[in-house]
């Protein structure tokens, strides 16, 4: 299990809401779900104006931000991301956009060989037009983007990948990829670290058929934005499949952008590395300039 630091996110529940920082605010809910099987809770960052009178009929564009295993929907909170976001505002390396961060447990955001949760289908045709209806987002391709850590990052790519005509764009910090599962994942108990989702004892099968490299080599994926990059030293073997998924969009001729960096899988490294990806997003809805 991946765990991170708390930092100031109890007192700030405490508030209920409240101003986050100075000029952003986090706002918890909850979505009921058929396919879930219950609320399913989410919280999302809104940036300094939406709650100005002058721009009551703005709409924004907005990042879905998919949590890690051991996280949950509060990771915006507990984590800091709100702390890194004001101040890449503050700096204007990135524009104005909604984050949303809905909790998946240890979904792997598929929908589970059980058939319950089925958290893919909770995902598009709930979650998304719930948030589209109670926020000001936008509802199109161009406004929408999709991001995620860890097993977080595995949801997203395969998302973007399955889903390429909703999203302008994809970011992945660490993605939980391998492209071929070890011999010996279920002697030494993969399937318990990974979930439930691909079945108890985990189901090989199950989980290369729901992996984010099946539509990654068949999807139309010009004209969505590509951006991954992992430790050099993660400490699950990750770069291993982050690498694969490179040759792989490389081979197809899929502009992306990767990198390998110094580092591990842990708070760490993703902090060093969010803001990038944050920056990149805001390019792609052409919040701030491309260099």
């Amino acid at each position: 299990m991946i765990r991170f630091p708390a930092l100031v996110g109890v007192l700030l529940l405490s508030l209920s809401g409240s101003a986050i920082a100075a000029s952003s605010r986090v706002e918890c809910g909850n979505v009921k779900s058929t396919y879930a099987g219950r609320p399913v809770q989410y919280c999302a960052l809104l940036p300094p104006s939406y709650d100005s009178s002058a721009t009551t009929n703005k709409v924004y564009p907005v990042l879905y931000l998919l949590h890690g295993l051991g996280q949950d929907s509060q990771s915006l909170i507990s984590d800091g991301i709100w702390n890194l976001v004001d101040d890449l505002q503050d700096r204007k390396a990135i524009g104005e956009f909604v984050i949303i961060t809905p909790n998946a447990g240890n979904s792997f955001y598929v929908n589970a060989k059980s058939g319950k949760p089925r958290y893919e289908d909770f995902f598009i045709r709930e979650f998304l037009p719930a948030m589209e209806h109670k926020y000001r987002i936008g509802n199109s391709r161009a406004s929408r983007a999709i991001s995620g850590i860890s097993m977080g990052g595995y949801g997203a790519l395969r998302f973007a990948f399955k889903y390429p005509q909703m999203f302008s764009s994809v970011s992945a910090h660490s993605a939980a990829l391998m492209e071929q599962l070890p011999k010996s994942a279920v002697a030494v108990g993969l399937g318990r670290f990974i979930g439930p989702a691909f079945g108890v004892p985990l189901d090989v099968s199950y989980w290369k058929s729901n992996s984010p490299f099946v539509p990654a080599r068949t999807a139309q994926l010009n004209g969505i934005k590509i951006y991954f990059d992992c430790g050099d030293h993660d400490d699950y073997g990750f770069e291993g499949g982050a690498a694969s998924l490179h040759r792989l969009l490389t081979d197809r001729r899929v502009p992306h952008e990767f990198h390998i960096y110094p580092g591990g899988h842990d708070w760490s490294y993703f902090s060093e590395h969010l803001p990038a990806s944050l920056e990149f997003h805001s390019k792609v809805f052409g919040l701030v300039p491309a260099k």
